[in-house]
């Protein structure tokens, strides 16, 4: 039996200016901007190597990660949320 998507999930959120860049200015839905940021993430080897959970913030990444240098991926998702409206 298939699964259907939650809507709210579905629904299109507007990435705050810090956010935007990274996952660019348009309304996306909340899976994909996380899509985004982990492509972000794994093109700029942003991932931490040891502990892959943990995510290494670049300046851009800083400003979505309330200031934080270290996220861990629970966190991050959090984070985000506060940056789409």
């Amino acid at each position: 039996m298939a699964r259907k998507p939650n809507p709210a999930f579905m629904k299109a959120l507007t990435p705050s200016a810090d956010l935007a860049v990274v996952v660019g200015a348009k309304a996306l839905p909340r899976t994909e901007v996380v899509k985004k940021l982990w492509a972000y993430i794994k093109k700029n080897k942003l991932q931490d190597t040891k502990n892959k959970r943990n995510i290494n913030a670049d300046a851009a990444l800083k400003k979505v990660f309330a200031g934080k240098s270290v996220v861990n991926m629970f966190e991050m998702t959090k984070l985000v949320s506060k940056h789409l409206k």
